[in-house]
Parts: structure tokens; sequence; C-alpha cells
């Protein structure tokens, strides 16, 4: 069976949108889908098939302070406006097609961490969630959110254990990926000081989380590291943005949020042929 694993990055998945929307032009679906953060949200628009969504959005909102602004701490303790995004953005101003998510041909998983265990859960993102509250979950920053609620469990982002979840694909029976990452061949993930920080203020309410702010740096470089030796042996590819291409999370300017989600199209395009034989059962 073949994945696509989307990685996260706030605003910079509108790359793996642009990806996305060259899969829907090519009437490319996967069977088995997983993400995390602001890639498997938008992914939802792929898996709605509802071309140029996220990109509109984006354009329409992203300097909206209801979308995003550090007034929202004073209503719901997030950078981003949580009921303006999840709930009015899908639900009025730009709405969802959940009958079509329903009947999507594939596996739909989100990921999300157990702010209590210390693990990462995977959640059907197929189940109809009006409030879109495994999204809120997936997307929730620490530091930059709150804890999502759900069932009674807490949540904060699935990136947080779990950044590329390439290897829960494998488990579930996958054996070939297409995997879109939102960071250039060249990064590396370092310790910085906001992941220090939310060790010491988030660690203390949940203290199995203290430890993996501290090592998320090593787990992400050796998880990318890991999925570089899957293309190498052909058993993934790798879309990714080139070194110039790439954007900053919380980038402002239309323009270049544009351009990146139509060099996330380019570089679909540019590889249907290799994506096309992730499916061919000898490829």
């Amino acid at each position: 069976m073949v994945s696509l694993v989307l990685e996260g990055g706030t605003l910079r998945p509108i790359f793996s949108a642009g990806v996305m929307d060259a899969l829907i032009d090519n009437n490319i679906t996967f069977p088995y889908c997983i993400g995390v953060s602001a890639g498997i949200t938008n992914g939802f628009s792929y898996f709605s098939n509802q071309k140029g969504r996220n990109l509109e959005i984006l354009k329409k909102y992203r300097n909206d302070k209801r979308y995003l602004g550090f007034r929202n701490f004073l209503k719901c303790k997030s950078i981003f406006g949580l009921d303006f995004v999840f709930d009015e953005l899908p639900n009025k101003l730009s709405p969802y097609d959940f009958d079509a998510l329903e009947n999507y041909k594939g596996r739909v998983l989100v990921g999300v961490t157990n702010a209590k265990t210390g693990k990462t859960e995977y959640l059907d993102g197929k189940i109809r969630d009006d409030k879109n509250m495994a999204l809120r979950a997936t997307c929730a920053i620490p530091l930059f959110f709150p804890a999502i609620k759900i069932n009674g469990n807490d949540y904060y982002d699935g990136g947080l254990l779990d950044p590329i979840p390439i290897k829960k694909a494998i488990e579930d029976g996958n054996d070939k990926h297409l995997i879109i990452l939102t960071r250039p061949k060249s990064y590396r993930k370092t310790l910085g000081k906001s992941n220090v920080l939310a060790s010491k203020i988030v660690g203390r309410k949940y203290p199995k989380l203290k430890a993996s702010f501290l090592n998320r740096h090593k787990m992400y470089n050796d998880t990318v590291k890991f999925c570089e030796e899957l293309e190498s042996l052909g058993k993934a590819i790798i879309i990714r943005p080139k070194e110039d291409e790439a954007i900053e999370s919380f980038e402002k300017d239309i323009t270049k949020l544009e351009k990146a989600y139509k060099d996330g199209y380019n570089a679909c395009v540019n590889n249907l042929e290799k994506i096309n034989n992730l499916f061919l059962k000898n490829a």
C-alpha cells in the first residue's frame, strides 16, 4: 500500500497545499494519508477535492487579526483565533465539504500528542467533526495554543513527538510513500530557546512532555535522515522546497505565500511519473 505523509510547519505547508492540488488535477488518490499540524490540516481540502481552498483562505485571512494575532490570546489563549479558524471559516466563510471527506476513498490519520501520557495518538480524520477539534489539537503548538481537550484528554501539536509520521505509516502496512516536507534539504533543527522555555513552563503541568521539548531537534533530524534512506532505497519520494523557496513559519507576505504554493504545485508536476510509479506493484 502507498502512503501520503505530511509534515506541519504553521504556514509553510502552503507548499504542501500546492503539491496536493496538483495531485487533485492529476486524479491521484492515496489510500492512506497521515500527517500533523498544518500539513494534515491543509490535507483536508485535498481529501474533499476542494482545489485552491487553502490558498484562498490565506490570501483572504492571513493578515486578518481574527485569523492570526496576539489579541487572540485574550479570547482563547492562542495566537490563532481558534473559533474563527476552526469553526467560522470551515462552516461559514469558506465552507468545507464534509460529505466529500466522508466519501474519500482512503484512510486519514491526524497525529496528536497526549499531554498527560507524553505519547502520540492518531485520530481518525474521517469522523465528522464540525468544530474541527482534532485539527485544533494537531495544530496546538505549546506556548502559542492552549492544550485542546477531547474526550477528557489534553492534546498538543502532533509534531511535538512525531513531526513526520513515516514510521506509523510503515507500521500500518505501507511499503511506498510520498513524503511532503516543508523545509529545504539543508535544514537541520537545533535546540531553540522556545523549546527550553516550553520544557520548563509546559513541563510543570505535564511532566511527561518535559524531555520531549529538549529532544525534539534530534528526533526531527533523525526522522528526516530515515526518510532520505527510504528514498535512496526506492521506497519513498520526498518533495520539499528548494533552498531559495523556503518561507518563514509565520510568513505575512501574500506574494511569498502564493509563490510557495506554486512551487509546491510545480514540484509535484515535475515528479508525476515517479509518484504514479509508487502505485505499481513491481516498482
